[in-house]
């Protein structure tokens, strides 16, 4: 039987990566450190994955097990030798932590194996699988990179589909019906139900992240100013609905000028991303997707990047700044990164923080803009 080990038992490793490999006939192994989650994989070995629309449409999702990396390291290791593919679905942060298990498991898969093994990192971070790549080739040693060429292949990947915050204790997963999960490759590997090849990953990942993840959390420190408490009923507000798609005008015209995307064919693209963040059925709350705000407000993430794309490239930025600066300010209690980010700006000022967090200098343009913005929000 085909087997696939995934890492990350989340609500968007079993409704989405995991469900794909499970419809495609694969025995899927989900690697975490969640006891409960890993324990009903086991006893149940089954889960309904639904759709957030009127009829809420379900599907069996089954062939399924679990194993903890906490104390189950050596039986993850044995499934890394016998595993078709080995993706990831459980944030770019965790990447570092997770990779010297992963390489334990490569090292005993090329001494004892010929079979090759597809490795991808399913994050929305570009280069996710380059990232993880670099930290298990720390920890390989020179006689075993020897050995990995032609066994051990890393691909880029780009994944979108919107699964909210689940509040149930249950295995099932509440889903939206879009997905798109693209993955950079210029040779045949296995079939995957669902996975699209593509020659050149760089405009689909960056037309993704700068057009889905831009506008959701656009939306999301929007409407946390506005006290909203859902996307959707954020996007209610016509004002705020108008703000999302400037800011999308901007990073698309962006996106046009750097890979030679139809202008027209990418303004219906962030129409139909509009429509998807509309539906009342996912319910998703504008504090999940505004999360971790120092990581969103990296330099090559979701907001920033675009922005210090558009200003080198003599594109107009007013929108984009003002969403960084809605990011600074959102100060929700129970998220330990906008606590932190409070405390940084109230002992060192907004600039400070842009150059630490974001890499933009003190007295860029973008700083000053966006701290122009940050004024003008604080009132």
């Amino acid at each position: 039987m085909k087997r696939t080990v995934h890492f990350g038992a989340g609500n968007i490793g079993r409704g989405f990566i995991g469900a794909l490999f499970s419809k495609s006939g694969y025995h899927v192994t989900f690697v975490d450190i969640a006891e409960g989650i890993i324990g009903k994989l086991n006893e149940e070995g089954t889960y309904q994955v639904k759709l957030a629309t009127e009829k809420q449409e379900s599907e069996t999702i089954s062939n399924v097990s679990g194993l903890n990396n906490l104390h189950q390291e050596n039986e993850v290791i044995e499934e890394i030798t016998h595993a078709t593919y080995l993706t990831t679905a459980i944030g770019p942060n965790i990447l570092p932590r997770i990779a010297p298990l992963i390489s334990k498991g490569i090292e005993k898969r090329v001494l004892t194996s010929d079979e090759p093994l597809y490795v991808i990192a399913c994050e929305n971070q570009i280069g996710a699988t380059d990232i993880l790549k670099g930290h298990i080739m720390e920890q390989l040693s020179h006689d075993v990179k020897s050995k990995m060429e032609g066994k051990i292949h890393f691909f880029n990947s780009a994944v979108d589909r919107i699964v909210p915050i689940q509040n149930h204790e249950s295995l099932d997963v509440l889903v939206e019906p879009y997905y798109e999960w693209v993955v950079e490759a210029n040779e045949t590997i296995p079939p995957v139900t669902g996975m699209t090849i593509v020659g050149d990953l760089a405009p689909f990942i960056e037309r993704k992240l700068f057009t889905v993840n831009t506008g959701h959390a656009v939306i999301a420190y929007l409407g946390y100013l506005k006290g909203k408490t859902t996307i959707d009923e954020t996007l209610a507000d016509e004002n705020i609905a108008e703000q999302v798609k400037e800011t999308l005008k901007e990073t698309g015209a962006y996106l046009v000028k750097q890979y030679g995307l139809d202008e027209s064919g990418h303004l219906s693209y962030i129409e139909k991303n509009i429509e998807r963040f509309k539906n009342a059925y996912l319910n998703d709350g504008v504090t999940r997707v505004g999360r971790a705000p120092m990581r969103k407000l990296g330099p090559d993430d979701r907001l920033v990047r675009p922005t210090t794309e558009a200003q080198k490239a003599g594109l107009s930025y007013s929108y984009l700044a003002k969403a960084i600066a809605a990011a600074l300010l959102f100060n929700h209690p129970e998220d330990q990164e906008a606590v932190e980010l409070q405390n940084m700006i109230k002992e060192n000022g907004v600039p400070y923080v842009l150059k630490k967090v974001s890499s933009l200098d003190e007295s860029s343009p973008i700083t000053e803009e966006v701290v122009r913005q940050y004024e003008e929000l604080k009132k």
